[in-house]
């Protein structure tokens, strides 16, 4: 059966009774997070040793009456079916296989899913109530006091692979409850909306004035993936929201500055611009990811064709 991951990551009575696990996705960080707490969570409970196999295949029942429980990690799915499944049943163990997002993977996922001894995990990156979920629980958990304003940058702003979100959010233990601001999260999160973000507040600048801020301040990589995912939360609310009203309530307090400007920009969308911004985002990300090489001159584009949907 399907489970989601923030299940796992949140919720601490939640209990792991499944044989097996398929971790699945496209969000690498967030799949070995889920990894490691299903491990943990059964270390808690009892000895448990780890063993690692390729494939299923490569599974062989060989425990003995005194030994500890075994969690086989499976770093490939080749070989997975009905057969294999039940004949792993046998066993003692506990089976936990990782499987990236791929053409096979669609029918391995399959098998977990009617399975009622399986739990099937998909892993993708956080969306916008996922890190409002995650942030709620960090809050909770440390007994932290911040502001409103602070709260909704940290859910607006932050990566949204899980690693790093998780990593900003740590940085803030670090600060003594009075030193919480918003210059000092700004600082050590190094969240700056004069930075890469003023680009997209200048889409209605001529082309060669947006090139020259772009090369100004997006170097590398990094800076294109930061740009990218920034972009990709204003073209997102202007996506998923049906009335004017709706979206004034979903622009980020801290962006009161730039209220105006992000008024303006909804006006100009209707449903067949927003259908243009979507595959813009879907093919962006592609290009992304397969071709980090051509990332700097992607960015770049995608920048400008964001604003000639916009305009035209």
């Amino acid at each position: 059966m399907k489970i989601n991951p923030l299940i796992i990551l949140l919720d601490n009575k939640f209990k792991l009774d499944k044989k097996f696990y398929l971790i699945s996705g496209n969000e690498i960080t967030l799949m070995e997070k889920i990894k490691s707490l299903i491990i943990l969570k059964y270390q808690q409970e009892e000895k448990c040793e780890i063993k690692n196999i390729d494939t299923i295949k490569d599974f062989v029942d060989q425990e003995g009456l005194f030994e500890n429980k075994k969690i086989f990690i499976g770093k490939d799915c080749k070989g997975i079916n009905e057969e294999s499944l039940n004949k792993a049943k046998k066993s003692n163990g506990v089976f936990v296989f990782i499987q990236e997002n791929s053409q096979s993977s669609k029918k391995i996922k399959g098998f977990f899913v009617k399975d009622k001894d399986s739990y099937s995990v998909d892993c993708y990156e956080l969306d916008r109530a996922s890190r409002v979920k995650i942030l709620n629980e960090f809050i909770n958990v440390n007994k932290l006091s911040i502001s409103e304003e602070i709260y909704w940058m940290l859910v607006d702003k932050l990566d949204n692979r899980f690693i790093f979100f998780e990593n900003s959010l740590k940085k803030i233990l670090d600060l003594d409850s009075i030193d919480i601001t918003t210059n000092n999260i700004k600082k050590i999160l190094t969240i700056d909306e004069s930075g890469k973000e003023k680009i997209f507040f200048n889409l209605f600048k001529k082309n060669k004035d947006i090139v020259e801020l772009y090369r100004n301040k997006i170097l590398t990589e990094s800076d294109v993936n930061s740009l990218y995912y920034s972009c990709k939360f204003f073209c997102q609310l202007i996506i998923d929201c049906n009335s004017e009203g709706e979206y004034l309530k979903k622009i980020p307090i801290y962006l009161f500055k730039e209220k105006n400007y992000l008024i303006d920009l909804f006006r100009r969308y209707n449903s067949s611009k927003k259908k243009l911004l979507i595959k813009l985002l879907s093919s962006t990300e592609s290009i992304l990811r397969k071709e980090s090489n051509l990332s700097l001159v992607s960015g770049l584009r995608f920048i400008l064709n964001i604003k000639k949907i916009t305009i035209s």
